[in-house]
């Protein structure tokens, strides 16, 4: 083999081991990718069973059910303009209520959300960015006055 060949042969063994190191890498990133979707669009069908994304909106009043003796609940999120029923088990946050914002990691199964990890909004000016477009709200920020 000629010293031409061998440079050849050497540059064709980095950039093979460059583009299988690039596939895994970007192949563990879109793994590891939680998408934001809101209930109009999961209502159209933009999730999949199973697909693990996170769910924003606002709890709807009344929607709210409890299992006796049991840290299973169920509540109804809505955009104003669908809803999804919501499963989740376990502690919720002191302030989940009717009425607020929340945001819930978790995939759906058969239609309903099933909810890993459920947070609530923290401050009454605050609201996740995606809660906030999802809604076609204005988003709240604070504003500091320069003197």
């Amino acid at each position: 083999m000629t010293p031409r060949q061998r440079r050849l042969t050497l540059v064709i063994g980095i950039l093979a081991g460059v583009s299988i190191a690039g596939a895994l890498a970007l192949t563990a990133f879109r793994e590891n990718v939680t998408f934001f979707f809101d209930p109009s669009q999961v209502v159209q069908g933009k999730v999949t069973d199973g697909e693990h994304f996170r769910l924003g909106g606002m709890v709807s009043k009344g929607s709210i059910q409890r299992a006796p003796g049991s840290l299973e609940v169920r509540f109804l999120v809505t955009d104003f303009a669908h809803e999804v029923p919501v499963s989740y088990t376990g502690v919720l946050p002191d302030l989940f209520r009717e009425g607020q914002g929340v945001v819930a990691n978790g995939r759906l199964v058969n239609g309903t959300f099933v909810a890993e990890e459920v947070l609530a909004k923290h401050d009454e000016k605050y609201m996740p960015p995606e809660v906030a477009r999802s809604l076609n709200r204005p988003l709240y920020r604070w504003h500091i006055k320069s003197t």
